[in-house]
């Protein structure tokens, strides 16, 4: 196969032939990160590399922001795996990497494997190794195996996708979509947000200073098809791109793993754009910042990431242009540049959280903001909290109170009848979906990890799940909201009923155990429990029976509108 063939899928001869051969070697099942990663590889759109980073080639981007020979690269690409994996491989192993169905997509010719240093990973990628000030650090450390392999690979298949299939295309699709239209200048935009009217002015303003026609491309990939925001987000792009003149827009998606990682992630995509044909790319203040979005400080300085695609038009062949912030003047009646509104001007603005709650509270959403039929759909998604599953998560000691409490709850959650409610106790648990398990670590971890997928698909399909486990590590939780958070509401309770109450509850007389030695691994004396750091909600049962207890839960729903 040639440097410039339009895929790294091979001939469906050599396909046949590493079918055969893929049956004696070792597997890699990727998740949805890798599997972003790998489509982008196979596509393409990561030219020119034809394969995962050699260990050189990663520092000399992490260093240098390129390969060895000199090409422009900022980010690495690399095949992250657990210790266990890669000590049962060597160099000139081959692969086959596989997706989370065991079906194969591609094979890997090893040809180096190490340890990276994730501390220099995070500094000169994300410019600190601080994972509580930034979210892709915090991913490297926690989410990436702790090593890396490089080499070439050859496609079997591209990744399965049976939804919106008519708007996947690779970049010679749609180069070649390009050309037919007679589209020469192409304004690349990459987004992961939902998009207003603002959104369009910003668009057609820089497409217009361009001279270009405008290529959408929304990322996707890390969400689940089975979240319903997913098909939301898709649907909403669908109406928004109807909202231009005909022949202005294509709308194509991009199976995409965003680092977060400002400047060096902007040239990334600039540079992923130039594959797939673009001419021009659309540039933040703020891009790829992890607070983007939000109205956080950003972690990036204004303008940098901008400055960045800019000094290396040269190199990539592809332009930058600046996007304008606008905001909305309600004397002018239409969206004006921020540096143009002045002090006695009336401007508006909804911010995310504020569509959000508007969503959520089915409070009026103004035409000004957006259109009607884009509110249409996000309502279909974000219902308001009155109709939506959420989860009540007790974190705490043995004997603060937990499974009192839950049981409590449920009663009174059953006596609205408006939602099915499930009991997830720790113990019950324990017993029914974990009992092969042990106390390890490891094993506290999996057995969260499986009330929180229960807890999502109660909350997912509109039900309540209240679960109740010791839960005593940081990480374990945040997953666990992470993951439920995506389908509905999300209450985290935390039990902090001092030790020495516990003890002295202690029915199960497991304290007492622990003290004289029978029982190790106990959580609070021989094993550690680490408080939550920003819970809903906090109490501590000394001085509280159960209905109290219960009664503060039930004053936070109401307050937040889950009940009514």
């Amino acid at each position: 196969m040639n440097e410039y063939s339009e895929s790294l899928v091979v001939h469906f001869r050599r396909i046949e032939h590493l079918k055969k051969e893929a049956h004696d070697f070792p597997s890699v099942d990727l998740n949805a990160r890798q599997l972003c990663d790998l489509e982008l590889l196979l596509n393409r759109a990561l030219f020119p590399l034809r394969g995962y980073l050699s260990r050189a080639d990663y520092i000399s981007v992490l260093r240098n922001t390129r390969l060895v020979d000199g090409t422009l690269w900022p980010v690495p690409v690399c095949l992250d795996v657990q210790d266990k994996t890669a000590r049962s491989l060597n160099q000139g192993d081959r692969i086959a990497l596989r997706d989370p169905e065991g079906f194969m997509l591609a094979v890997l010719s090893v040809e180096d494997l190490w340890q990276p240093d994730k501390k220099e990973e995070a500094m000169l990628v994300y410019g600190t190794d601080n994972p509580a000030a930034h979210a892709g650090v915090r991913a490297l450390y926690d989410d990436t195996g702790d090593w890396y392999i490089g080499g070439t690979i050859e496609g079997v298949h591209f990744p399965v996708h049976y939804d919106f299939r008519d708007l996947r295309f690779g970049p010679p699709d749609v180069h070649r979509r390009f050309s037919m239209d007679g589209w020469r200048n192409v304004l690349g935009i990459h987004t992961d947000r939902y998009l207003h009217r603002k959104h369009r002015e910003m668009f057609m303003q820089a497409a217009h200073r361009a001279e270009a026609n405008i290529f959408l491309q929304p990322c996707v990939g890390l969400k689940h098809p089975g979240d319903l925001d997913y098909f939301t987000h898709i649907s909403c792009y669908l109406e928004f791109a109807k909202k231009f003149p005909r022949n202005m827009i294509f709308l194509s998606l991009i199976p995409y793993s965003s680092r977060k990682a400002g400047p060096r992630e902007a040239l990334w995509q600039a540079i992923i754009r130039k594959n797939y044909g673009c001419s021009h790319f659309a540039v933040l203040g703020d891009h790829a910042d992890p607070e983007e979005g939000t109205e956080n400080a950003r972690f990036y300085r204004e303008g940098e990431a901008q400055a960045m695609v800019r000094d290396h038009e040269s190199e990539t062949g592809i332009k930058a242009v600046d996007l304008q912030e606008l905001e909305y003047v309600d004397e002018r009646a239409e969206y004006v540049a921020v540096s143009e509104c002045l002090p006695d001007m009336t401007v508006k603005r909804i911010s995310d959280s504020e569509l959000l709650r508007r969503l959520q509270h089915d409070l009026e959403i103004p035409e000004w903001f957006t259109y009607p039929e884009i509110v249409s759909e996000m309502k279909r998604g974000f219902p308001p909290k009155s109709r939506q599953g959420f989860t009540v998560f007790m974190t705490g000691l043995s004997g603060s109170g937990k499974s009192t409490l839950a049981k409590v709850l449920m009663v009174k959650f059953m006596e609205l009848r408006n939602r099915p409610v499930t009991l997830l106790d720790g113990d019950v648990v324990r017993k029914n979906l974990s009992s092969e398990l042990n106390f390890s670590r490891e094993h506290r971890d999996l057995n969260i990890t499986r009330i929180g997928f229960v807890a999502s698909e109660i909350t997912k399909n509109g039900g309540i799940a209240i679960c109740a486990p010791i839960a005593p590590y940081e990480k374990s939780r945040r997953v666990n909201r992470d993951l439920i958070s995506r389908y509905g509401g999300y209450v985290e309770v935390y039990l902090s009923t001092p030790l020495q109450v516990c003890e002295q509850r202690d029915r199960k007389g497991l304290y007492a155990k622990a003290r004289s030695g029978l029982v190790k691994g106990v959580t609070g004396v021989s094993d550690p429990y680490e408080s939550p750091t920003n819970p809903e909600i906090t109490i501590d049962t000394t001085e509280l029976n159960p209905e109290e207890a219960a009664q503060k839960v039930l004053l936070y729903l109401a307050e937040q509108g889950y009940i009514t």
